[in-house]
């Protein structure tokens, strides 16, 4: 679920929906209920992904049994970070999405400017979500418009996008350059915040549907440009996730846990 997890029961934080871990044990007769904020689920399948399964955005130097953070921007950002207990990362959620956004240059403050109008509070989430494609596009030339500027805010995002990647609007562009370079810098945020030297994983949501523009080496570049550490962040790995299912696989190695652990229980050696 995309939302805290506290007590067993989660109310989502962008859906009118609320879950109850002990309401969903009685309906279903099973005292191996699990509840997991979304991003805590993809942070248990990083563990399980194939090489295949991942992009490496930067080498850097690795530290297996160190920190390491995971940042994922679709509907919403979702961030977590992965702690080493001695045997294996174990993922602790956050709601770092909804932290204010800390513009950087003079054209992301007056994004920021831009975005108060409309806005009491501008949280990174607002930017770096399928929404923000479409505000940022309007800030930075309102007069250009698209067929899908018609629908809700994240219908502009695929559109936004394709036209970006393949070099048809100038103002699509210019909206895909500034959205990676925000994502690249809030990933370093994050990767200083938890010092994350066992890595970053950028997961499924928008990364992977612009690759190619991930690839290239400006979110890298906004990941690195932190006051005195550049050159520590240019030593955190950095993998994007290719695998869209990674939610679901760590959810089922947890539920996998969660049902061993009640075999050994009614099972005792």
């Amino acid at each position: 679920m995309a939302g805290p997890v506290i007590d067993h029961r989660v109310k989502a934080t962008n859906l009118p929906w609320a879950v109850d871990g002990a309401s969903l044990a009685k309906q279903l007769g099973t005292d191996h209920i699990v509840l997991l904020n979304d991003l805590e689920a993809t942070g248990y399948s990083l563990a399980l992904l194939q090489p295949s399964e991942i992009s490496t955005l930067n080498r850097g130097t690795p530290s297996p049994q160190s920190t390491m953070a995971l940042i994922a921007a679709g509907t919403g950002l979702g961030e977590a970070f992965l702690f080493w207990n001695g045997d294996r990362h174990v993922v602790g959620s956050s709601e770092g999405g909804h932290t204010d956004f800390a513009p950087r240059t003079e054209q992301e403050i007056e994004l920021l400017r831009f975005m108060k109008k409309r806005n009491e509070f501008v949280s990174v989430e607002l930017i770096l979500s399928g929404r923000g494609f479409h505000t940022i596009h309007e800030f930075l030339d309102a007069s250009v418009r698209h067929p899908s500027f018609d629908g809700h805010e994240d219908d502009a995002a695929p559109e936004i996008t394709r036209l970006g990647l393949a070099g048809q609007c100038a103002v699509c562009v210019q909206t895909l350059d500034l959205w990676v370079a925000i994502y690249g810098a809030e990933a370093g945020n994050l990767a200083l915040k938890f010092l994350a030297r066992g890595g970053v994983g950028v997961a499924v949501g928008v990364a992977v549907k612009i690759r190619k523009r991930m690839e290239d080496g400006a979110f890298f570049r906004a990941f690195c440009e932190k006051e005195k550490f550049a050159a520590l962040l240019a030593q955190i790995p950095i993998y994007m996730v290719l695998n869209e299912e990674a939610p679901l696989l760590g959810a089922m190695s947890q539920a996998s846990l969660a049902a061993n652990s009640g075999k050994a229980k009614r099972n005792p050696a």
